[in-house]
């Protein structure tokens, strides 16, 4: 056998080899080469996009936070007014009561000091009209006792 043919069928081969990748090998791993590229790059895109969206949850629920401490501060102020004006309420309502009951018993007092006082008059009467009627040795009728008693006591 000739080399030059031999170097020409193989040239030919070689050839019809390179025409049959390009044809028909070629085209789909290209074709997979730019898929796996395309997904690479979403995958990136997609990693870059979630790490803004981390950023942004990170802010956002510092904010969050923030605002929940400041409700709650204002919350534990509204509940510590509450509480001082509920007291206050309280420590004028006792007052109230205070006086209220020291007024009755002020009153009753003054009912106690009136019975008293007429119990009083009315024993002072008996003994002033006891003493009247022994200096007089004779004793009062009933009714001229009752009407000098009455005038005693309105004197007294």
């Amino acid at each position: 056998m000739n080399i030059n043919a031999t170097l020409l069928a193989q040239t030919i081969m070689f050839a019809l080899f390179v025409w049959f990748c390009m044809k028909f090998v070629w085209p789909p791993i290209m074709a997979a080469l730019e898929q796996r590229k395309k997904q690479i790059a979403e995958g990136l895109a997609n990693a870059e996009k979630a790490k803004l969206d981390l950023e942004l949850a990170a802010k956002r629920s510092t904010e969050i936070l923030r605002e929940a401490k400041e409700k709650i501060s204002e919350i534990v102020n509204n509940g510590e007014k509450r509480a001082s004006e509920i007291i206050e309420a309280a420590k004028i309502q006792a007052k109230v009561e205070g006086d209220r009951i020291i007024a009755g018993a002020k009153a009753e007092i003054d009912q106690e000091v009136f019975r008293a006082k007429e119990q009083l008059r009315t024993q002072v009467s008996a003994i002033a009209l006891a003493g009247a009627s022994k200096i007089l040795g004779r004793e009062i009728d009933a009714k001229t006792h009752n009407d000098l008693l009455d005038k005693l006591v309105s004197e007294i």
